[in-house]
């Protein structure tokens, strides 16, 4: 009997509650996809470099998953919450009838087992296809060859999501059970009917309260902005979040109280239609809608800076390799080390010593790899820098005011210099600009863009410097775009072009090779980059400092890194949106629910159906909307502190990164939206 009741209880719930089951099936497909990664990069044929790259992405994951658990263990636990709430009535007249609070317990641990086993399947069934698609998209991430495409059932990711989902819906049911052995007779009869009470806060608290919050929150947007530089430390990053964190629930308490107190008198407004009904409604639950409301909105912004600054990155980086890698190879090493500089840094060694005195060419033919042989289009030359001048010294009267909007930043480095001649090749070489001075004037290339602003003030001033014993001063009051270190993003700070007699061998710090590989063939370049990466195998490496740099390893790391960066950033965010949409959604089921009886009333006093319709969608829309709205005024200033930090990687690809991210909350969200409002319709209908 209580068999078939349990599976009778399934049927009816499944109708009205129709997004618990699709949330429960998404998270599992969603769960399985992710985690069938490493399965699915199997049968691409990719580099060993590549190869590893997708290992440390899928072992990342991995570890993310036992995060992405735990929020859809709560999940799964907060929507019990809301379905046992619903039947409080129906489990009163139970314990009416005669029945055991234990049995009605097997009643819910049945009915926990059935959805837990319908949702595990058909979430499966979901996953285990769609992941195929996965698989063409994880081979375009990475540019890898999918002629070998099968059709792929991961094992691990099977075990791994049974086994989790399978604890998840085990805590489910001891909750369950714990709830309803709690429960008094009276409550679960008037269970329904209860309320909380609507309380008028104080408004003048409340505007105190909301006034002192938004200062809060301003100046924690400041701290992420223009003050970041104020940051002293990993740690003191906290500090806003936390700041906004609190603030976020001071500003939605303070909030709750004053738009009923703002809209009752504006008498028009709120006697217009049903406003006054809806209000109510609002109200009635004001006390768990802040708290739910703050976490929602918290979950909502990092939603989309994360998915923002994912896709921002995948986008920069694959649009930087076109610019910041022109070369097939670099190499370059340190010059003329000393004893004490060997033995302080963890990149030497002292038996490094004896190589670094002879240049970058002299190596290679030590490590028998015969430049002239395998590279065209071969520039040769050295960087300079002196103790003398440091990039303090270059700031001259700005450096105090530098000092005070960069604390983090190394003020006692060496400044480098290049010749006006190599640079020049370079600049051929890689379709730059090229550069003229006068016999006592410098240029600064950079491509950073913070160091960029802290170099142009400077620049301004005509800040000159002293090198060798002759004066030079600034051609242009800003940096030049340039490099020459080949990279997958911007990372040249400032480097001083100089004339050719500016510098000689005494300053010499780095000897540096760039070219192409000598074929006429494209496909023939893995061979000779085949033979660049054996170099490290061979007996002298570990003699010298000399590193390399190639075009294919770069793009090959930029692509790895950036497809590693999106898939966790999509992962997260997609599982903060869902998790944000089923809450408020679940919620939202529930009050209309509670509301039914109500909703009853207003039609016996007369009241049509457009009117109830349009009062039930703006009360869902403003659950919806207002935790919403508030996150994307934090992500403005959330995404401009992300893009800060990975300033590196270039913003250019920003927008296109925020239209996707706004799709697809469109998408996500706005679908929860409306199948909340229609389950909700559905539930207030009058049958």
């Amino acid at each position: 009997m209580l068999f078939k009741l349990s599976l009778k209880n399934i049927r009816k719930s499944f109708k009205d509650y129709a997004i618990y089951f699709f949330t429960l099936i998404l998270g599992v497909a969603i769960f399985y996809i992710f985690n069938a990664l490493d399965s699915q990069t199997v049968m691409m044929n990719v580099s060993s470099n590549t190869r590893d790259i997708i290992k440390l992405m899928t072992n990342l994951l991995s570890g993310v998953s036992v995060f992405i658990a735990f929020i859809l263990g709560f999940l799964i636990i907060y929507a019990s919450r809301f379905l046992i709430k619903r039947r409080k009535k129906e489990f009163g007249i139970y314990l009416t009838l005669g029945m055991s609070k234990r049995k009605i317990s097997m009643i819910l641990f049945v009915e926990t087992l059935f959805i837990g086993i319908i949702s595990l399947v058909v979430g499966l069934a979901i996953g285990i296809i769609l992941s195929q698609f996965m698989s063409i998209l994880v081979a375009n991430m990475f540019e890898a060859d999918l002629t070998k495409f099968t059709f792929i059932f991961s094992n691990s990711s099977f075990i791994k999501t049974l086994i989790y989902f399978g604890i998840m819906y085990l805590f489910v049911m001891i909750f369950n059970t714990i709830n309803v052995s709690r429960c008094k007779l009276i409550d679960l009869i008037h269970g329904s009917k209860k309320s909380e009470k609507i309380k008028l806060k104080n408004p003048i608290i409340c505007i105190i309260i909301f006034i002192i919050s938004s200062c809060i929150l301003g100046y924690a947007y400041y701290l992420v902005t223009n003050g970041i530089n104020s940051l002293a430390n990993a740690v003191e990053i906290f500090k806003p979040i936390i700041m906004g964190a609190v603030s976020t629930f001071l500003i939605f308490w303070s909030l709750s109280g004053l738009i009923l107190k703002i809209v009752m008198s504006m008498k028009k407004l709120y006697y217009r239609g049903l406003n006054s009904f809806t209000l109510r409604q609002l109200s009635s639950k004001i006390n768990t809608t802040v708290v739910s409301m703050t976490i929602i909105c918290l979950m909502l912004f990092v939603t989309i800076c994360v998915l923002s600054s994912a896709l921002s990155i995948k986008n920069s980086m694959t649009h930087n390799l076109k610019t910041l890698a022109p070369a097939d190879v670099e190499f370059y090493k340190t010059l003329d080390l000393t004893e004490e500089i060997a033995n302080s840094n963890w990149r030497y060694n002292i038996n490094m010593i004896e190589d670094s005195k002879i240049s970058a060419r002299e190596t290679l033919e030590k490590l028998d790899y015969d430049i002239d042989k395998y590279l065209k289009d071969i520039i040769e030359f050295n960087t300079y820098s002196t103790d003398d001048i440091l990039i303090k010294d270059t700031l001259g009267s700005y450096y105090d005011e530098a000092h005070r909007l960069y604390p983090l930043a190394d003020f006692n480095a060496k400044e480098e210099f290049i010749k006006l001649s190599d640079y020049n090749k370079i600049a051929r070489l890689f379709n730059l600009d090229e550069l003229s001075l006068n016999d006592d004037e410098y240029i600064i290339i950079a491509d950073y863009e913070q160091t960029n602003i802290m170099r142009n003030e400077s620049l301004k001033l005509n800040t000159p410097i002293t090198l060798l014993g002759k004066t030079y001063s600034p051609k242009y009051d800003k940096v030049i775009n340039g490099f020459y270190h080949m990279s997958s993003n911007h990372m040249n700070t400032g480097i001083f072009i100089v004339p050719d007699n500016a510098v000689d061998e005494s300053i010499r710090i780095q000897s540096v090779i760039i070219g192409n590989y000598n074929v006429k063939i494209e496909k023939e370049k893995e061979n000779i980059e085949n033979i660049v990466r054996s170099i490290e195998s061979h007996p002298y490496a570990s003699m010298t400092n000399l590193q390399t740099a190639t075009k294919l390893h770069i793009y090959e790391s930029s692509v790895g890194l950036g497809a590693m960066v999106t898939f966790i950033g999509i992962y997260l965010g997609i599982i903060f949106l869902i998790s944000s949409a089923a809450i408020l959604a679940l919620k939202e089921l529930s009050e209309s629910t509670d509301n039914k009886e109500r909703f009853i009333v207003l039609r016996k006093i007369g009241t049509d159906e457009k009117s109830l319709n349009k009062a039930l969608f703006n009360q869902i829309a403003i659950f919806f909307m207002f935790p919403l709205l508030i996150a994307i005024i934090h992500s403005v200033f959330g995404i401009k502190f992300c893009n800060y930090i990975l300033s590196s990687f270039g913003t250019n690809q920003l927008l296109p990164s925020i239209i996707m991210t706004a799709s697809v909350i469109v998408i996500i969200y706005g679908g929860y939206f409306l199948i909340t409002y229609i389950c909700s319709k559905n539930i207030i209908k009058d049958r």
